[in-house]
């Protein structure tokens, strides 16, 4: 499965021309792109339930929800694709960018809600040194770099300001992300490259998947 060139050729012509009159004429160009990554997308879930649990894989749309934006073009300029981890058993999800210039992959923990932050945070607090060593692992590190993601500028309320691992404590996103080139997205192997990045990433998905799954006794809540 090969992803065709034409997605960033496709993207650059919109991005100049981002209005429902030249959308319309191109429409056929842009289902033909969109099935292609479709059967893409399938084609990794394929792969990676081979040793991961995911149950669903999603394009998101191509309208843009100009509502309560500025920005009132109706067009993205990118294919967004998701692969969904099995809950509860199995926890964060998995993220590609296409767009021109501009392609990642991106893995963990985006918006998660009050009650798994918390948890998260608990953990941290009670005891980083397995999350440190995984995130530092040479294999993980050398594929995904470094720990992304927004922060509080201050501790989170009942926390310690002063805790050893502040840093990550105070995170409201545990994210990693993996840059790739046009050339790489559009390699005959290009399925093989998310798959093993994606295996690469396992270790910090399933050590949150473990804290999100148990309280901070380590009892399991499923």
């Amino acid at each position: 499965m090969q992803l065709s060139s034409d997605i960033f050729r496709f993207f650059s012509a919109l991005a100049q021309n981002n209005h429902r009159e030249w959308f319309t004429e191109h429409k056929p160009r842009f289902k033909t792109l969109e099935t292609e990554v479709k059967q893409f997308g399938e084609t990794v879930k394929e792969a990676l339930n081979r040793h991961d649990s995911i149950d669903r894989f999603k394009l998101f749309r191509i309208y843009r929800d100009v509502r309560f934006s500025k920005d009132k073009t109706p067009y993205k300029t990118h294919f967004g694709l998701t692969w969904h981890r099995t809950k509860p058993h199995y926890r964060g999800g998995y993220y590609l960018h296409l767009a021109p210039k501009d392609c990642f992959l991106a893995c963990g923990f985006w918006d998660p809600n009050p009650a798994d932050l918390k948890r998260i945070r608990e953990e941290l607090a009670m005891d980083a040194q397995e999350f440190h060593e995984l995130i530092a692992a040479p294999d993980f590190a050398s594929v995904w770099g470094s720990l992304e993601g927004s922060e509080l500028k201050t501790a989170p309320r009942d926390f310690d300001k002063d805790h050893p691992d502040i840093d990550l404590i105070r995170k409201k996103q545990f994210l990693f992300l993996k840059p790739f080139d046009e050339k790489s997205v559009c390699s005959p192997d290009f399925v093989q490259q998310v798959d093993a990045a994606l295996q690469a990433v396992r270790p910090f998905v399933d050590y949150m998947s473990d804290v999100l799954t148990t309280n901070r006794d380590g009892e399991s809540l499923i």
